[in-house]
């Protein structure tokens, strides 16, 4: 293990490739370590509530296999609308479902990002709004079946096809694919980690 600068151990507590993408954007090449948590959603919970939830609780438990001075960074994302979160289809009637509901309106996407090292903890939210472009059954399906919205909150990625379907973004593009950036980057501020320090924007961090 190597590391560019007096910085600690990164550990994302995801298997996600944007978010691994998304932390080398910033000179972040983190170790790996997903854990399997129960995402249901607890009865009259909100959004908010939800991903933060979500986001400690991925943090904990992958900060609990390891050193405890490994620095720990999980998230999660929701997509909401008319208050119904909609998390990663569990089929194609669902998907199908979904995309309906998002077609011709705004809905939410909420990000929430945890870091936590030993007994310590912070946490951010990013939200933005997105807005679809009017959608037809066909091009629904054809979506579904591309494959690409399988695995994603309310079946659709913003950084691959499904960007055909948004005509307006407010927020956060990297916090919509999943990592917000700008949230991100103040949490290890918090840590202590500089990302423009030692080097400047262009190094990397080497974990490997």
């Amino acid at each position: 293990m190597s590391v560019d600068g007096p910085y600690p151990t990164i550990r994302l507590a995801s298997r996600s490739p944007r978010r691994r993408v998304l932390l080398e954007q910033i000179g972040i090449r983190p170790e790996i370590r997903q854990v399997e948590i129960d995402e249901g959603i607890h009865p009259g919970e909100s959004a908010e509530d939800y991903v933060r939830r979500l986001a400690l609780a991925k943090a904990r438990a992958s900060a609990g296999h390891g050193d405890p001075g490994v620095l720990t960074l999980a998230a999660d994302t929701a997509v909401v609308v008319d208050d119904e979160i909609l998390g990663k289809p569990a089929h194609r009637t669902a998907a199908l479902e979904m995309l309906a509901k998002l077609s011709g309106r705004s809905h939410r996407v909420l990000s929430g990002v945890a870091v936590v090292r030993g007994d310590w903890q912070a946490y951010r939210l990013s939200v933005s709004r997105v807005r679809f472009r009017p959608t037809t059954a066909p091009e629904r399906i054809a979506y579904w079946e591309s494959g690409e919205g399988v695995d994603k909150a309310g079946a659709y990625a913003i950084q691959g096809l499904g960007a055909i379907f948004i005509e307006r973004l407010e927020g956060s593009y990297s916090g919509v694919m999943g990592l917000p950036l700008f949230e991100t980057a103040a949490l290890l501020s918090s840590a202590g980690i500089d990302l423009l320090g030692a080097g400047g924007p262009r190094r990397r961090i080497d974990l490997e």
